[in-house]
């Protein structure tokens, strides 16, 4: 298991969190991978930018659409299962109640922010599918 972020750390040892949940971890490291795939394609937009390439050719963009829904579908399988978790202890088993230093509330923040991050994302996919489907 990877070593999380400094700022998750942080987080967990404030609230006094020790141990990140296999469904929050799967989604922390989904949004990273998300994070260096943004950075990766801003890199290239630059790139062609500063060096005056044009980057809509077939298979450029055949590469960042693959890339979107991959990273996409990916997003989704981590939010909904972050939510299925969050749903466990707020709703079934009421952990939330009984273990007052738990951050429920920022688990389902972060279930929130994950499903928006999706939606975004989706729709980067789609724009991308119709572009592809231009060149064709």
């Amino acid at each position: 298991m990877e070593r999380p972020g400094a700022a998750g750390v942080a987080v967990r040892l404030r609230n006094g969190i020790h141990r990140c949940h296999g469904q929050q971890l799967w989604l922390h490291q989904l949004l990273r991978l998300l994070l260096i795939w943004s950075l990766a394609l801003a890199g290239v937009d630059i790139f062609s930018i500063r060096n005056k390439k044009d980057i809509h050719t077939v298979a450029h963009v055949t590469v960042i659409v693959l890339g979107d829904w991959i990273t996409a579908v990916l997003v989704f399988t981590g939010a909904s299962a972050s939510a299925s978790v969050t749903i466990l202890f707020t709703k079934d088993t009421h952990i939330c109640r009984v273990y007052s230093r738990l951050a429920c509330g920022q688990f389902a923040l972060s279930v929130v922010l994950a499903f928006i991050v999706w939606l975004l994302g989706a729709a980067s996919c789609f724009s991308g599918f119709w572009l592809l489907v231009s060149f064709l």
